[in-house]
Parts: C-alpha cells; structure tokens; sequence
C-alpha cells in the first residue's frame, strides 16, 4: 500500500486521524496556508515543485509574485486550442475525465470522499433534472492547467457556494460509503445554446480561498476563461440533461474499469444529439 494511502486512511478512517484532521482543517489554518502561498516569500517553493512534477514552464506566461500566480499560471493560448464547432462540447478543464450516466444509486468518489447528485448540490430538486443524464468527472493533478473555460456559449446564473465540512464523530451514512468529509464546491447553472441547461461545479478543499470563479450573472462565450483553482482545488463536475449530447461509448467503458482518460481544455468529448 502507498504511504500516502496509509495516511489519509488513517487520517479519514480512524477517530484520532479525523481529530487531528479538524484541527488541520480549520478555517484559520486554511486562511493561514492560502495567507503564505499569497506572500512573496513563497517563490522559494516553485523551483522545486517544477522539477518534482516536471512542468514544463516555457509553455506559460512567467510573471510570478508568489506561489499561487504560479500555480494557477497561464498557459500561451496556441496550447490550448478550443474547439468552435457549435455541434461539439468541450472540455472545461485539463485533467483525467470519467463519464457516469446518472441512474439511481450513483455514487460519485471525489477528493478521497463521496456524493450522490442530490448531495453534491445539496439541492433535490435541481438533482432530479438531471436523472438519466450524463455526469461528467475531471480531476486535475498538480501538473496540470488549473484554470477552466465556458463549455458553450449562453447566460450563466448567480454561483452557489457550498461550504466544506469536516464529520469527526461518526461517518454520514450515503449507501454504503461512510462520508467523513465534504469539500467546498461552487455550482452554477449554465444556461448554454446547445446543450441545455447544464450545471459546473468546481471542487476545491474544505473551505473557501481555493475556487476563484470571475462572474455571477454573465453571458459568456464558448472557450472564454470562467475561473481558475489556487493551490487545493482541484475537481470539475458537470451535469449535462438527458438527450443533449452524445458522448463516444468507450468514455462509460473506461470509467467502469476505473480507467481516467487524459484530456486537454477545449478538446471535444462529444456532440450534439
């Protein structure tokens, strides 16, 4: 086993690990790391986290003044070409993309915790829309391209925030999977010209600093910058309805042999139905 398996399980599933957890996770050491990864003392750590995670910096704009400029640095727009095609979605993110068709009983693991749609929104009745649809999983690692675009053109509605948490005590029941923790997420419905009223939701840590969306209500357009992760945020969700997009089969058989598929933002996932 991993040391770093060893360790979440013991900080996630056992009673000492979740106490010390919550004390880690506290709204005041959270400001405190975001606090320092903003200060320009933080340059020292860039040099070694490049060579650890072999990025290559030459395809990125360089003017860094601490550590989160540097992680959520922007890439040359040449690299990350989108796809204008109104017939295609894209992709909103870099990342390792899984594909779920939305059926009841969906259990969703993300950032070493899981959701149900309904719990992920904390909204029922926002959920149920998108029963028989398609939820579309990007979990971005350190080395990726940490900021996301609009995956079509079309109005966006106000963002919701859902603020992290951290269960100590007893796991909450969802099915079989004991939940001790529930990360910080921000939701928006997009109301796009081509796919329907699809619903974005960044993951970032337990609590708020993480996800930096630029909008509320907006009309956007296709490829246009939406936000960007800092350092600890790191999972886009999308919704999309039933019967608006047709996604390739090889997606759904990849995701149930727990296989993530690399994809870069703006390379298309599929087309219109």
């Amino acid at each position: 086993m991993k040391k770093e398996s060893v360790i979440l399980r013991f900080l996630y599933g056992t009673l000492l690990g979740r106490f010390l957890l919550k004390g880690l996770t506290t709204k005041f050491v959270s400001q405190l790391g975001g606090f320092l990864f903003n200060t320009h003392f933080s340059k020292v750590f860039i040099n070694s986290f490049v060579h650890k995670n072999k990025i290559h910096l030459e395809d990125y704009y360089q003017d860094f003044t601490n550590f989160n400029d540097f992680f959520s640095r922007k890439i040359y727009e040449e690299l990350r070409p989108i796809d204008k095609k109104s017939s295609v979605l894209i992709s909103p993110s870099d990342g390792r993309l899984s594909v779920y068709k939305i059926q009841k009983g969906l259990v969703l693991p993300i950032k070493q915790s899981y959701y149900s749609i309904s719990s992920l929104l904390q909204n029922e009745e926002l959920a149920s829309f998108y029963e028989n649809g398609i939820c579309l999983v990007f979990r971005l690692c350190v080395d990726n391209y940490h900021r996301y675009c609009y995956i079509d053109s079309g109005t966006k509605e106000e963002n919701v925030f859902i603020p992290g948490k951290l269960h100590t005590v007893r796991p909450i029941a969802l099915e079989k999977y004991p939940v001790f923790v529930e990360n910080a997420r921000e939701y928006t419905v997009l109301n796009t010209e081509h796919f329907g009223k699809v619903v974005q939701i960044e993951v970032g840590a337990l609590f708020v600093g993480k996800i930096q969306n630029y909008h509320e209500k907006y009309t956007y357009l296709k490829g246009e910058e939406k936000g960007k992760f800092l350092y600890g945020g790191s999972t886009i969700v999308l919704l999309v309805q039933e019967n608006a997009v047709k996604i390739p089969d090889f997606y759904f058989k990849k995701t149930k042999t727990g296989e993530e598929i690399p994809i870069k933002m703006g390379e298309k996932i599929g087309e219109k139905e």
